[in-house]
């Protein structure tokens, strides 16, 4: 693991799969490490400056939404950070100040492709998350219209499971879970629209929300290579799992060594780690039309 956290001298309220969240009394400060998970598993391999890929694609689009739904960010610029923080060069690039939201329990899942846990369920039942789907798709068929799948937050140790609509109603109430999903369709459109531009599709997507001054607000990262399927449009094929830029890479190797998911999680070779570099990089470029 990544020896520089350690030496960040701060109170630490919570430390994620990958991103570390600190108390600065009337703020949280939020730091994405280059710690990679998959199959709710942290990896012990560290992907050198993917905490800094997400954190910069996570402004860029911070950004790119603004005016749609408020969000958490106080400042992203380690130039704009207090001068205690200053100390730690750690930080930069790779951290946000945010306010301190009440966290929404529900991962806002949007699907507008048919892949990963979404395929293997519609493969068994035609269903996915309890929503019924048309017959015929295939393995990456894109979807009549994107459909909202929401799952439980659970905490560390845990598996976050997909839940319905229903479920949700009763876990957040009627007014949010409505909200909740209104917004995600609508960043996800935006976001997917302006992606397809530069060559990508998105084909699904995590976000997650809290509530600040009685307003819900987005949080956390968003439309990153870890909570999104990034798909090149040249390569896209349908009808079999497609070559992501994101942790799908990962997660294939993992699946290909046979590993149970259980035991210790498996160190990365080299290789693999240097592959998931490329594509965590070429997401980046490609979406921002910068060069990391």
């Amino acid at each position: 693991m990544d020896s520089q956290e350690d030496n960040i001298n701060l109170p630490l309220v919570h430390k994620g799969k990958v991103r570390n969240v600190y108390d600065l009394g009337q703020s949280y400060l939020i730091v994405a490490s280059d710690r990679i998970s998959a199959f709710d598993y942290v990896i012990p391999t560290l992907i050198p400056n993917k905490g800094k890929i997400l954190h910069k694609l996570s402004m860029f689009w911070f950004d790119f939404v603004q005016g749609m739904v408020p969000n958490h960010i106080i400042t992203g610029d380690f130039n704009s950070f207090p001068a205690a923080l200053k100390q730690y060069q750690y930080l930069c690039d790779r951290s946000m100040i945010v306010k301190k939201a009440n966290r929404v329990d529900i991962e806002c899942v949007v699907r507008g492709y048919l892949a990963g846990s979404g395929w293997k369920e519609y493969h068994k039942s035609q269903l996915v998350c309890g929503i019924k789907l048309p017959e015929g798709l295939r393995e990456s068929s894109k979807l009549p219209n994107p459909i909202f799948t929401p799952s439980s937050k659970e905490e560390s140790g845990k598996h976050d499971e997909n839940i319905s609509f229903e479920e949700t109603v009763k876990r957040v109430g009627k007014d949010t879970a409505e909200n909740l999903q209104k917004i995600s369709f609508e960043l996800y459109k935006k976001v997917s629209e302006y992606s397809i531009s530069r060559g990508i599709i998105l084909a699904d997507t995590k976000l997650e929300f809290g509530f600040y001054d009685n307003q819900l607000i987005l949080i956390d990262e968003i439309f990153t290579p870890d909570s999104s399927r990034f798909w090149e449009i040249d390569k896209y094929e349908e009808g079999k799992p497609q070559d992501s830029l994101d942790k799908q890479y990962v997660r294939d190797y993992l699946e290909r060594i046979k590993w149970d998911k259980s035991s210790p999680t498996p160190e990365l070779p080299k290789d693999v780690v240097e592959k998931t570099m490329e594509k965590y990089i070429s997401a980046y470029e490609k979406l921002t039309g910068g060069n990391f």
